[in-house]
């Protein structure tokens, strides 16, 4: 039956081929419809008088139109066109530290090139000092237990000592970083913002760092220069939801090497797993929605074949963190059903769902960038048509990370919790989907590297992100 559904699926190919476009292309071309579409749905639905309130002026991403140039216009195109020359020659060829390095070094460069596109200020300094930002309480938290204590009983809005916008809808953790910036002298938005786009450039090496640990080291190699010119780190810098992004995925990468570690039975195997547990579950303290984060954790364990090994000690240390925050004065669940509640007070009420609930993936095609999508419909055809399978009987690793990444993806649009803003507050997901890209063809990935930058500089130039 696997022989019949593959002959099928190469005969589909043939004849998309025949009528001149190939599934990779045609998928790009339906993620540019699915962006007009809703760019188009958009300003109808923001005309004077429309009764309609999406709350995003150049909806569907949470931005306002202003086609400009910036001091780093010239610098973001050339790291591109540079990335897309040499990156996949150097990321076969380089030794694997040196890789990671290099692709670090120039994650950096993309993300603070792509923020200089507006300039210092208004793309870097002055972004986490936006009054609804957490950057505005820091000055207000002087006893640290006592804002534990008090945390929940401040979420609600319209009250005198409600928290501000951002402090409010996430756990503490996510305020905490920044008192602790605070508290080490690196006050002041550039630092945050600094702290911000270091932290969230470590995706570029913890995801290929992951396909290494699960024996794909092919995949990581392709997965780097795509990981560089992610679209995303338009939002990465500076946004808290890059840093988010940057710790959770740490965190599975050192879950991945704890699973290698328990299948060649070294001694780093269980403190790996904990210390990884903790960070993953610290995530779960930095948003509400990064509890899902353990969807790919499950993930590594199962495809390393250490379900049963790997995942309880993880297990434990999350609970760790969870008990320290419990101690703390913090409970988990009452703060997520306060926030819910506090989501409902504010514009959540006013966006349309049956906008948002498909325009979201646009907003966050925008993010993730043609290339991913092509590998997406790849890995899920491959999935589908039963490619994947080893002789082990276990999935393709970088298939099954792809596939988990868009149901968590699913699972948070369809929840009605994520309506508009989903470029930004989906980072730590849509990384998850840079797996994908090992499953286009190797000849091809310069071209879609080239999709990948024009996507995030059109973006930058067009607009102007509020985050």
């Amino acid at each position: 039956m696997h022989v019949r559904l593959a002959s099928a699926e190469k005969d589909r190919q043939a004849r998309a081929k025949v009528v001149g476009i190939s599934p990779d292309i045609a998928t790009a071309v339906l993620i540019f419809l699915l962006v007009a579409v809703a760019a188009g749905v958009g300003v109808y639905l923001n005309r004077p008088g429309s009764g309609v309130v999406l709350w995003a002026p150049a909806a569907p991403l949470f931005a306002v139109w202003l086609p400009h140039v910036g001091p780093g216009s010239v610098f973001a195109v050339l790291i591109a066109v540079a990335v897309a020359a040499w990156g996949p020659s150097l990321a076969a060829r380089l030794p694997w530290r040196r890789l990671l390095a290099f692709g670090y070094l120039a994650s950096l460069a993309w993300t603070f090139s792509l923020a200089m596109i507006d300039g210092w200020a208004r793309g870097f300094a002055g972004r986490l000092t936006d009054p609804n930002e957490y950057l505005h309480e820091v000055p207000g938290i002087t006893d640290i237990p006592a804002m534990l204590r008090g945390f929940s009983a401040r979420i609600l809005d319209f009250r005198p000592d409600s928290w501000t916008t951002h402090v409010a809808g996430h756990p503490p953790g996510a305020t905490l970083v920044f008192v602790w910036l605070d508290r080490l002298g690196l006050r002041g938005g550039a630092w945050a913002a600094t702290v911000c786009v270091l932290v969230g450039c470590l995706v570029t090496v913890a995801v290929p760092i992951t396909l290494s640990a699960l024996h794909r080291c092919d995949a990581a190699r392709a997965t780097v220069p795509f990981a560089v010119l992610f679209p995303g780190a338009v939002w990465v810098g500076a946004s808290a939801d890059g840093l988010f992004a940057g710790v959770t995925a740490s965190g599975i990468a050192l879950l991945a090497i704890a699973t290698h570690g328990f299948r060649v039975r070294r001694w780093y195997a269980v403190p790996c797993a904990l210390v990884a547990g903790g960070i993953i579950g610290f995530g779960a303290f930095l948003s509400y929605g990064l509890v899902v984060v353990a969807g790919i954790a499950f993930a590594v364990t199962l495809v390393s074949g250490t379900l049963t090994r790997a995942l309880p000690v993880a297990v434990l240390g999350a609970l760790a963190v969870a008990a320290a925050f419990a101690s703390g004065g913090f409970w988990w669940p009452e703060g997520y059903q306060l926030v819910v509640e506090r989501y409902y007070q504010g514009i959540a009420s006013a966006r349309p769902y049956g906008y948002w609930v498909w325009a979201n993936l646009a907003a966050s095609a925008l993010a993730v960038g043609p290339a991913l999508a092509a590998g997406a419909r790849r890995a899920g055809t491959e999935i589908f048509l039963a490619k994947t399978w080893r002789r082990e009987n276990r999935c393709e690793p970088a298939i099954l990370l792809a596939l988990t990444a868009l149901a968590v993806i699913l699972a948070a649009d369809l929840s009605g919790l994520s309506k508009a803003e989903t470029e930004r507050i989906w980072l730590p997901f849509t990384v998850w989907l840079l797996p994908a890209v090992s499953a286009l063809p190797a000849g091809s990935r310069r071209g879609w590297l080239v999709a990948q930058a024009a996507t995030a500089l059109l973006v930058n130039h067009l607009v102007l992100t509020y985050w």
